[in-house]
């Protein structure tokens, strides 16, 4: 018994002596993750911490879908709008960066497009590429066929940069803007851009070389084998000559590499020609009233003019225009939207307008986030200046991108802060901190030459909101690329709902011709076709042999 005492004694004191022990050491903290983050938002909206303001605001979303019913009517005018380069973190980044100017948070800010009631998605590729340009992709949205990188308006079968391609006829694809002019009804485009980029080239023209904007950029030999270059396709030939409409940039592809004595505009061309003094004798030759624009001014006394001409050129500047937030003099897309819808609308049998914004993709080459947010801001002004000036019942609007970038959004940052600054729970690792807003490859080194990252807060540029910052990307590059990831899509009018699920960009443009009732392939609105069966070949066998018999008995 005493031994079991003893024993007792022993392993009561080693338990004592282990709490003691344990009391006195201070526990090992557990390192912090980056999930372990804890969010200081600027605030919280006091609704949204109760159930029930989520359960509601899913219920009213349930109802307003159950009130929405097919439109079925034929779109009797078709708007397509492409944000270039407008990504889906574009999009975020864009919605949040809006709603906080307007001093809100900005996460639950919504651009115009983001109303639409309906959306899918589009995948991008070019046939020979997995991350596209913007030359196969208008291509691809506009003419409804995919093509090769670097190539506009011409199919697969050709070689980028060769003339014999480019001159083949049975290569050509020809735009949507074709398809409406050969049903009668007028057409235009409005761009950001240069009028030849290549956005607004998949318009008009068939080049096996995306760079070909002007004959000095044409090599002597395409030259002298017909090549034609994209500017003189657009003032010259179908079907660019018969657009009502044709507003941008790029005014240089158009004019003569000379010194005017009543011009300071010196152009590109090596072959002398004035193709705006071409497209002036073209309209008179067409008996058409026509107007030449180069600047907002001249351009809002066309809009007030209680005598709209029958086409418009307005070319703004010598290169793209410039960005909105530096711009002097030039028009808003918004603007320039307006004045076409407005040029457009004055036809019975309907109108198909396309608009680009298009330097949303150029401030991302630059690692510009601030420019490119600010660009799709606009974007998104723009169609809703469209919706104002249209009705659902009669008029398709798409809206879309041409491909990606490869900027995103990320970190962990707390609601409400910043877009384009910093996040706010945590440093990285090396203790510095970091932008919520960041590029896969680009212009912005993130190392300096001693091999550690550079702390953006100590950068001038960055603290004061410079439009010039580039933002920090991974990896050095001359320019920023594409992303190979798919664009939006969103639709609102007559056959919207056929741009649901996911699929090929170029089925996009047939989905607004079927709409539109632009191809052989009718639906039961089309005007003076009752029937989709009534557009087939035999019918129209039968109705020529009546037409023929009628014919025959009056002449008895």
């Amino acid at each position: 018994m005493a031994r079991i005492l003893i024993t007792l004694f022993f392993v009561v004191s080693a338990v004592l002596v282990a709490n003691v022990a344990t009391e006195n050491v201070e526990p090992k903290p557990r390192p912090k993750k980056v999930l372990d983050t804890v969010m200081t938002p600027v605030y919280i909206p006091a609704e949204e911490k109760h159930g029930s303001y989520w359960k509601k605001s899913a219920v009213n979303t349930l109802r307003e879908k159950l009130k929405e019913t097919p439109n079925i009517n034929k779109a009797k005018n078709g708007i397509l709008f492409i944000g270039d380069g407008m990504s889906l973190a574009t999009v975020m980044a864009a919605r949040t960066f809006s709603g906080q100017l307007d001093r809100g948070l900005g996460e639950d800010s919504i651009l115009e497009f983001e109303n639409f009631p309906v959306s899918g998605l589009a995948r991008t590729y070019c046939i020979d590429a997995q991350v596209a340009d913007s030359a196969c992709t208008a291509t691809s949205y506009l003419t409804g066929v995919k093509t090769k990188y670097g190539v506009v308006g011409l199919d697969g079968n050709v070689t980028r940069g060769s003339c014999d391609s480019q001159r083949h006829p049975p290569n050509w694809t020809p735009s949507i803007g074709q398809w409406a002019l050969d049903q009668g009804l007028d057409v235009g485009f409005v761009t950001t851009t240069r009028v030849t980029h290549a956005s607004p080239a998949g318009m008009y023209a068939h080049s096996s070389e995306r760079n070909w904007e002007s004959d000095a950029d044409v090599p002597t030999e395409c030259l002298a084998l017909g090549c034609r270059d994209i500017a003189s396709q657009l003032i010259m030939s179908t079907p660019g000559r018969h657009y009502k409409v044709i507003m941008g940039g790029g005014r240089r592809e158009l004019l003569p590499n000379v010194t005017s004595p009543i011009s300071e505009n010196k152009g590109r061309r090596l072959d002398g020609i004035d193709l705006t003094e071409l497209w002036h004798v073209d309209k008179l030759s067409m008996n058409a009233t026509h107007q030449y624009v180069t600047d907002r001014t001249d351009l809002m006394k066309v809009f007030n003019s209680d005598d709209l001409p029958e086409y418009l050129l307005g070319l703004f500047h010598d290169d793209h225009m410039d960005y909105h937030l530096k711009a002097k003099n030039q028009p808003t897309l918004e603007e320039m939207v307006e004045v076409a819808i407005k040029m457009l609308s004055r036809n019975k049998r309907g109108y198909f307008l396309f608009v680009e914004g298009g330097r949303i993709d150029h401030a991302h080459h630059d690692s510009l986030a601030h420019l490119a947010l600010d660009e799709t801001v606009e974007y998104s002004k723009a169609v809703k200046k469209a919706r104002s000036l249209t009705n659902e019942d009669d008029t398709l609007i798409v809206v879309s991108a041409d491909h990606a970038h490869t900027m995103t959004v990320a970190g962990y940052p707390s609601r409400g802060n910043d877009i384009l600054g910093t996040v706010d729970t945590a440093n990285s690792l090396d203790g510095k901190a970091y932008t919520t807003i960041s590029y896969a490859n680009g212009k912005a080194v993130s190392t300096g030459e001693d091999g550690t990252r550079l702390d953006v807060t100590k950068d001038k540029n960055f603290i004061t909101r410079d439009l010039d910052y580039s933002y920090p990307s991974l990896v050095p590059l001359d320019s920023e690329t594409h992303g190979g990831e798919d664009v939006p899509v969103y639709a609102s009018g007559p056959w919207q709902h056929l741009f649901t699920a996911s699929y090929e960009q170029n089925v996009v443009p047939h989905l607004m011709a079927y709409a539109m009732c632009l191809t052989e392939d009718k639906h039961k609105e089309c005007a003076g076709h009752h029937s989709a069966g009534l557009n087939t070949q035999p019918t129209r066998t039968i109705l020529l042999s009546l037409s023929v018999m009628v014919g025959l008995r009056l002449l008895i």
